[in-house]
């Protein structure tokens, strides 16, 4: 008989795996392999995640990742920005790519005269020269292709090319308008394109990250389709749950899977954290009943805060002269000892946030 998994236990599970029920021990470059790659659409979120998974991580240590290369941030799941160990994303480009060939499609109309054929080697070709920012990118490519779309050419370049972006000494290792240089070039190898299974491990490592899951949990942190067809084959290797909804489950044997009465502190996630964003079915981290207020009309993914390892509300922070202040937005009222062990938490993430601010100020607005 399938063993049944409660919602609470799900939590913990996921929990477990995303290195948020106790801060550990590890380099940015296990961390962001442990999670299966860490969103970073925009600089700043992905020195937040690290902060509130790692054991007194520092902002020079994602700077060092970046800079010694056994970190990138370059275009994968969903076709959007993440942070991976390099040797994973040579391992797991290839895979992703359907998924941005699917992308494509975003064009419309825009996408008129454009020969894929035609555009990405002269692409490569420029890109060989040096690295370049897409402005660059685009305004190169119009000069040998003017009859087609300017922004249908880079966003081309974006999707099909193996690009990594060069990282800068600024605060967030990323200026607004990055360079991106060739996977090859930057990593000194191309990413594979002749493993059979790298679809397979693939998914195993999305169970190890974000499991128990099921396909349809995969396919929505992958963007790929037909996944179900992927865990049917690794069944063998697998086990298999059932969730409060009957939903079939798999996960890897050994995988960590805590009583669900294991205590879950107090945890803020960034601006599109993975946690977020990766199942279909999101209950084990936030209610349906709150996973509209999440996304902005813009598509931007908000901030949100854990209590007892389930999102409570959403955060931003303020910075005025001297003075940081993080703003708490619950989707119901806390209990005052939820708010005080929010509040210590929140300090911390103030100092690393704004380190030469000389006064932290935690509030909570009425809940919504």
């Amino acid at each position: 008989m399938t063993e049944r998994l409660t919602l609470r236990g799900l939590n913990r599970a996921t929990l477990a795996r995303q290195m948020l029920l106790a801060r550990e021990n590890a380099s940015v470059a296990e961390t962001t392999a442990r999670l299966c790659g860490s969103q970073a659409q925009e600089p700043k979120p992905p020195f937040v995640g690290l902060w509130t998974r790692i054991t007194g991580f520092r902002a020079e240590d994602l700077h060092t990742a970046l800079h010694e290369r056994a970190v990138v941030r370059a275009t994968m799941m969903r076709g959007t920005l993440h942070l991976m160990p390099a040797q994973d994303y040579l391992a797991f480009r290839a895979p992703i790519q359907p998924v941005l060939d699917a992308g494509l499609k975003m064009l419309g109309s825009r996408a008129k005269g454009l020969d894929i054929e035609k555009v990405l080697p002269v692409a490569r070709g420029l890109l060989q020269e040096s690295p370049r920012t897409f402005n660059e990118m685009r305004s190169l490519l119009q000069e040998e292709f003017p009859q087609v779309n300017e922004r249908a050419l880079g966003f081309a370049v974006r999707m099909c090319v193996p690009l990594v972006m060069v990282p800068t000494q600024d605060r967030w290792a990323f200026p607004r308008d990055s360079r991106f240089a060739l996977a090859e070039t930057w990593l000194g190898s191309a990413p594979s394109t002749d493993d059979p299974t790298a679809v397979e491990e693939f998914v195993l490592r999305y169970l190890a990250a974000f499991g128990p899951a099921s396909a349809a949990d995969a396919q929505t942190w992958s963007g790929l389709p037909a996944l179900g067809e992927v865990l049917e084959r690794l069944r063998p290797r697998l086990r298999a749950f059932s969730d409060e909804r009957g939903r079939e489950l798999f996960d890897l044997p050994d995988a960590p899977r805590p009583d669900e009465a294991t205590p879950a502190p107090a945890r803020f996630l960034p601006e599109f954290d993975s946690l977020v964003l990766a199942h279909s079915d999101r209950t084990r981290v936030i209610s349906d009943e709150h996973r509209p207020g999440l996304t902005t009309k813009n598509l931007r993914v908000r901030a949100t805060f854990l209590r007892d390892g389930f999102a409570a509300g959403t955060w931003e922070t303020e910075r005025k002269r001297k003075t940081a202040t993080l703003r708490l937005r619950p989707f119901k009222p806390l209990p005052r000892s939820a708010l005080k062990e929010l509040a210590t938490e929140a300090e911390s993430l103030l100092a690393f946030i704004e380190p030469d601010a000389t006064d932290f100020q935690v509030t909570t607005e009425p809940a919504a």
